[in-house]
């Protein structure tokens, strides 16, 4: 039988002791410190193990370890916590466009975000895309910019019912993904998250990626590439050398404590 949410433990996690209520502010400092905390990550996948999507192997690996997950873990977690807190939460699924060609064909829904329902309007929350994490939710209105720390983000209109969302880069607006508002259920979930997680094709099952956003820097990894993206306003990019130096960036950037020890997942990388 599924345990339910233990938001103790998941408070304990996040560093988090404010107050437990529905309200926008608990919603925004909950999103705030989850990013914070719980890093972008698509070990499990990358090492060919299952992505579980029930809650108790949720909470198992991403409160009780030292560990993250990418979109369908992180955002069914976070799921979870706010409908434990009484707010009214739907499920949502997106193509992603983040850096596709602008004449590339949509794929398919495989991002998980989450619509929250407050009483002065509509929310989007997502605390699981790992190409430009949000640190906030923003409203969930077409047409305005809305800034948050580390992003200036807009939703468009573009037929269909469907909304981009999209994100101020300093080379110009970049579209991040694809959605609309019809309600998805665990099923849809899970059909997504056994493609992206065990196509031999998937981004997911062939490279490293990980993120994780602080108020000091968005930290950014894939394969050997460390990308580091200073509060005020600096890049700095390196190759990571080693399986030792992968160790430590794992560690001291993205707070994650590996599945597997670092030489292991250091030669998955350099697999041809």
């Amino acid at each position: 039988m599924t345990q339910p949410m233990d938001l103790d433990a998941y408070f304990k996690r996040i560093g988090y002791d404010g107050p437990r209520e529905a309200s926008l502010d608990v919603l925004k400092a909950l999103h705030r410190r989850h990013t914070t905390t719980i890093p972008f990550e698509n070990l499990t996948p990358l090492l060919g193990a299952r992505v579980e999507l029930d809650l108790d192997s949720l909470q198992a690996k991403l409160v009780g370890q030292r560990r993250g997950g990418y979109c369908f873990e992180q955002n069914a977690l976070f799921m979870a916590v706010l409908e434990a807190l009484g707010f009214q939460i739907t499920g949502l699924a997106a193509r992603v466009r983040w850096m596709a060609p602008p004449d590339a064909p949509l794929g398919a829904r495989s991002h998980m975000l989450l619509k929250v329902d407050l009483a002065d309007g509509l929310w989007l929350a997502d605390v699981g895309f790992g190409g430009h994490i949000l640190a906030e939710p923003i409203r969930l209105v077409a047409g305005v910019d809305q800034t948050i720390p580390a992003s200036t983000l807009r939703l468009d209109e573009v037929g269909d019912g469907a909304l981009m969302l999209c994100t101020l880069l300093p080379t110009g607006w970049q579209d991040v993904y694809r959605f609309d508002l019809v309600p998805q259920l665990p099923a849809d979930y899970a059909t997504s998250n056994w493609f992206t997680s065990t196509h031999p094709d998937s981004i997911f099952v062939n490279a490293l990626l990980a993120e994780r956003l602080t108020p000091e820097a968005r930290y950014s990894l894939f394969n050997h590439k460390l990308t580091t993206r200073w509060a005020d306003g600096r890049t700095e990019q390196r190759t990571l050398t080693d399986a030792d130096d992968l160790a430590q960036v794992l560690d001291q950037a993205f707070n994650l404590s590996p599945p597997a020890p670092a030489e292991t997942i250091w030669a998955k990388l350099s697999e041809e």
